[in-house]
């Protein structure tokens, strides 16, 4: 990530619809639909993603992707809606609110009230930062 830093001098700007488009019609749609390959394009090679709340960190796409893989597994239903989005195109950055309903496999379906701040670079995320109202899950995949 040399020479670029979230929010930091110059960042393209992007028109405002392209921030809510790749956040909830692309990230979150794949997420919620289980598409790997849908919420990865939505990131950067060396793309960093961390769940602030418990300071875990996921460092490029296949650490991310590891992530979705056992995210994927340990959940039978997710949905994300409800969102709040605020975009800032001279920072090239998104910070999104929303509620989540995820189901573990076999388990009662949960409630979270979350907040994901989203700094793009090139037109992807190149770092995300999620803050969760319960546990982090969004733990450690296998490489």
């Amino acid at each position: 990530m040399t020479d670029w830093s979230p929010g930091g001098a110059g960042q393209a700007p992007l028109p405002y619809p392209f921030y809510i488009d790749i956040v909830s019609k692309r990230y979150f749609d794949g997420v919620d639909n289980k598409n790997m390959d849908e919420v990865l394009n939505c990131f950067a090679p060396d793309a960093r993603l961390t769940e602030v709340t418990s300071n875990t960190v996921h460092d490029g796409r296949e650490a991310i992707r590891a992530m979705f893989v056992k995210l994927f597994a340990d959940f039978e239903q997710i949905w994300h809606g409800n969102f709040v989005h605020v975009a800032d195109p001279q920072s090239n950055a998104v910070c999104s609110q929303f509620t989540v309903l995820i189901t573990p496999n076999g388990g009662e379906q949960l409630r979270y009230e979350n907040c994901n701040r989203f700094y793009l670079k090139d037109r992807l995320f190149q770092e995300v930062f999620v803050y969760m109202s319960g546990d982090n899950l969004l733990r450690q995949g296998d490489l």
